[in-house]
């Protein structure tokens, strides 16, 4: 089962996101970090959602790009967090822009295909109305497309505002 969790900085969307993992039943959680721990913002970050994540039974893989070419352990319960700095890490790393959708998005289904349950955690950042430089703007856009083309695929998908989920869509089948 695939998973979509969106949501502003701070709604509380890594909270829930995690809550679905635990409460799946599964034995065997994974925790895909996927930030490139780079500054004091990052590092307090990280942890942060390791305390969060405290006494839960996840162990790290860490995956900061490279989805596509990594295994995740089978029928596992998967918290991929988060989407965005996935692209960014490949849309602004080695291997460029081009392909950096394709790249994700294979990672994704492969991870899927490989877990019992994937959730995805997303930021919504599309409605702040900023004005951005074209290449910002590009990496917007292709994470806009990730997120609709996730959302389409996943069973469930959720948006979280100020702590509170919303769900856009439920296959309870």
């Amino acid at each position: 089962m695939l998973i979509l969790v969106s949501g502003g900085a701070g709604s509380g969307k890594s909270a829930f996101a995690e809550s679905l993992v635990v409460s799946s039943g599964l034995e065997k959680r994974v925790y895909l970090a996927t930030m490139q721990v780079g500054d004091g913002e990052s590092v307090r970050r990280v942890e942060r959602h390791r305390a969060m994540r405290a006494g839960k039974g996840f162990s790290t893989l860490e995956c900061p790009s490279g989805l596509d070419r990594r295994e995740v352990p089978a029928g596992s319960a998967v918290l991929l967090e988060d989407l965005s700095n996935l692209y960014a890490n490949e849309y602004f790393g080695p291997a460029g822009r081009d392909g950096a959708f394709d790249r994700v998005l294979a990672g994704v289904e492969r991870a899927a295909g490989q877990a019992g349950l994937l959730v995805v955690v997303t930021n919504e950042l599309f409605s702040d109305g900023g004005d951005y430089d074209a290449v910002t703007l590009d990496w917007l856009t292709g994470l806009a497309a990730l997120n609709r083309a996730l959302a389409a695929r996943a069973e469930r998908v959720y948006e979280v505002v100020c702590g509170i989920p919303m769900a856009w869509k439920e296959d309870l089948a």
